[in-house]
């Protein structure tokens, strides 16, 4: 099991969740974030009038639990989907993961990942239209 954090452009949101949820991850936590890597230059913004000179970009992170057959399916669903070539695409950090617990039913492991579509039905139709 791996625990894949990806840090992707704001824009690029509803492109990697649908990519995500094409190749059946449907499992994530998203949050708003903000940071930089590559790109460094500062810019001016305002706070209550106030010049304000900001050098972190506002960018969105996906936490996604994912057993091992789902990992590199990940991993190219978000290259695929938030890839713009330009500096500031983001990043993915890719960690093992030694347990997972599902609160709700006290499910562990490869149990409490991702719920399988065919535990669900329909649950892949209502996340993509169309599908």
């Amino acid at each position: 099991m791996k625990l894949i954090t990806a840090i992707v452009r704001p824009e690029k949101l509803e492109d990697v969740k649908i990519a995500l949820f094409a190749v059946q991850v449907t499992g994530m936590t998203i949050t708003q974030v903000a940071g930089h890597g590559g790109e460094r230059d500062p810019y001016a913004t305002y706070f209550r009038g106030a010049p304000l000179v900001n050098e972190f970009h506002e960018k969105i992170r996906f936490d996604i639990a994912v057993s091992e057959p789902f990992v590199q399916a990940t991993v190219d669903a978000i290259l695929k989907s938030a890839k713009t070539g330009d500096v500031g695409d983001g990043k993915i950090f890719i960690r093992p993961l030694e347990q997972v617990v599902r609160i709700r039913t006290g499910e562990t492991d490869l149990d409490a990942l991702t719920p399988d579509p065919m535990r669900f039905p329909g649950i892949m139709e209502a996340a993509i239209p169309g599908c």
